[in-house]
């Protein structure tokens, strides 16, 4: 068996740069993603390392470490696939087109080699470009950064007519070329007095012709790139997963994109890039990233014992073995539900208003360990009436064990059998899924619903919130800034006031003032001193009709008291609302509260 050689090397930028390499973007990798704050935070670096003491020979400074690269690459070939180090490379190729485009003419012609090796028409040879972009982006790098007076040509550019990528490419190079010439823009970001250190003040504003061509000598002698080259794809990807476990600056779905489109046939790369791409930006990155931790509990139905990385490869990519299904059969599917779920009011997906609607509550649920199940139905069912059914009694379930304050692993546990039930295709509606409430967490919730839940912060407001829903009719909508809990009984009554009179103990008062009965909402902040008005006063001036838009505090005003027995009844009330919503069996009564004291 022949072993597979891994050669690991310092490079200076001047060989990097060189005919050693010829590097290029393949397919399947993300587009060019850094933007103008990590761009100029690289800028910022390399003024201070390498203007510190300008009395230095260049030689004689201290060399500046750009970090790893990893290639696949054979070792007397010079073409080179970038499997880490895409977004590095590309930023200070860009760099180097602002230096030159900012020295002297024969320093500028000094750097060209740099950016691309010049062609020879008596020989008919092209232009070789010392680093290829992928497809979609490549004529515009080479023809406004790598080619000599494109990057003066990038102001007259409009950004509707480019990609993301190639806006941020833009971005980066003329905030290179305006700092580098001392032009101030607002295209800077100026991140100096925020960030960076004292030192670099000095280089902020204008830097000299001097300084620029000091700038550009030592970047091309005194930077360095570790080079991790091996022949094959499957090494280049177990390094590249090597140095994200040890802590370098790769994320999971980099990773993962690599292993998972680096196993599809060369023709077939470039549609499944595209798709996997087209799902990651309208999820957008942190979205993207969160479902393949759902896409793992989905498959592995367990709590993790390993890192997400290994347990994704080895309990997804391991037993669907091919690539294209991946994508086609879990990958695609529950990223469109995903974002089904997390951008419901979105007209391109064409939900029901009743499935709009549940989603908007279930993502305001205090945890998102009923993710997985939902994505897992949502990908596989189409069924307007089943979906209706299925989020309903999801939303009473997620609801109910937030209510019961289950704790991340009886919930984990919970979901986890849901998603068996799920991929069976067992009955899911009959009274012993786990997709049902028991009859004893009915019982327990409605005993925590009937108690004092102000107390309970994390359920207080999303309970006020579904019945002040529930009362409305379904037609309330809460964009508000601010919506705080308002207790109509203060929690601590001035003296000589009116409640002193109707409570006239602190037993009296806190055996009322933290139930459901007694909240209501506003969409401002807390008044300190209305809290303890008397109760026609703060009705008229706190609760009235056109400064509230709740239903729940609107009703306070049909009320001619604030008494005892106004608040049992209206305990009765809304509580009565809530079994109806969540579908709530007690087997006793609820009890009515004493008047008795």
């Amino acid at each position: 068996m022949t072993q597979v050689r891994i050669e690991g090397k310092e490079y200076a930028i001047k060989q990097i740069f060189s005919d050693e390499f010829e590097f290029n973007i393949p397919r399947y990798q993300r587009p060019y993603s850094w933007n103008a704050e990590k761009a100029e935070a690289l800028l910022n670096d390399l003024l201070i390392a390498s203007l510190e003491d300008e009395s230095k020979p260049i030689k004689d400074v201290e060399p500046y470490f750009l970090g790893c690269i990893v290639l696949i690459k054979q070792s007397n070939k010079s073409k080179a696939a970038i499997v880490d180090g895409q977004q590095r490379l590309t930023t200070l190729t860009i760099l180097l087109s602002a230096l030159r485009a900012s020295v002297t003419k024969e320093e500028a012609d000094d750097l060209v080699t740099y950016l691309y090796q010049k062609g020879n028409k008596m020989a008919d040879t092209p232009n070789r470009y010392r680093l290829c972009l992928r497809e979609r982006d490549e004529e515009f790098f080479r023809t406004f950064i790598q080619d000599e007076n494109g990057i003066e040509k990038l102001k007259e550019l409009n950004d509707l007519d480019l990609t993301d990528s190639q806006k941020l490419i833009k971005a980066n190079a003329l905030l290179f070329l305006n700092r580098l010439q001392g032009i101030q823009e607002e295209l800077s970001l100026n991140l100096f007095t925020d960030v960076f250190d004292e030192a670099a003040l000095g280089y902020s504003k204008s830097i000299s012709p001097n300084q620029r061509l000091r700038l550009a000598q030592f970047i091309i002698q005194q930077c360095f790139l570790v080079v991790v080259s091996t022949p094959t794809l499957e090494t280049a990807y177990r390094i590249f997963s090597v140095l994200n476990d040890r802590g370098f600056n790769i994320s999971l779905t980099d990773i993962l994109k690599a292993e998972i489109i680096g196993k599809i046939s060369e023709q077939k790369q470039d549609i499944y890039t595209r798709k996997w791409e087209e799902d990651e930006e309208k999820l957008g990155r942190d979205n993207f990233t969160e479902m393949f931790s759902h896409i793992r509990t989905i498959r592995r139905r367990a709590k993790p014992n390993k890192n997400i990385l290994e347990e994704f490869r080895e309990y997804v990519i391991k037993p669907i073995n091919s690539s294209e299904n991946l994508i086609d059969t879990v990958i695609s599917p529950c990223a469109k539900a995903f974002y089904k779920i997390k951008k419901p009011n979105d007209d391109t997906n064409n939900l029901p208003k009743k499935i709009i609607n549940l989603f908007q509550w279930l993502n305001q649920i205090d945890n998102f360990d009923w993710l997985p199940p939902a994505i897992f139905y949502l990908s596989k069912q189409n069924s307007e009436e089943y979906l209706v059914e299925f989020f309903t009694r999801l939303e009473r379930l997620a609801a109910g064990l937030m209510i019961l304050r289950a704790n991340v692993n009886e919930r984990v546990t919970r979901y986890n059998k849901l998603l068996n039930f799920i991929d069976d295709n067992r009955t899911l509606f009959d009274p012993y899924s786990p997709l049902q409430l028991s009859s004893e967490e009915q019982r327990k919730i409605i005993n925590n619903l009937n108690g004092d839940i102000y107390l309970v912060e994390k359920v207080r407001r999303y309970v006020l919130l579904r019945l002040d829903y529930l009362l409305s009719g379904g037609g309330a909508s809460y964009t508000h800034e601010v919506i705080t809990i308002e207790h109509v009984l203060p929690q601590n009554p001035s003296a000589n006031s009116q409640w002193l009179q109707l409570f006239p103990t602190k037993k009296d008062r806190e055996k009322y003032v933290h139930r459901l009965g007694n909240l209501v909402l506003l969409s401002r902040s807390k008044n300190s001193q209305a809290q303890n008005w008397d109760f026609e006063v703060k009705k008229q001036t706190y609760f009235s009709k056109g400064i509230s838009p709740f239903v729940l505090t609107t009703n306070v005003l049909h009320e001619s008291e604030w008494t005892p027995s106004v608040i049992e009844r209206r305990q009765e009330e809304l509580m009565n609302h809530l079994k109806v919503l969540w579908d709530l069996q007690d087997s006793e009564p609820i009890k009515q509260l004493s008047l008795n004291i």
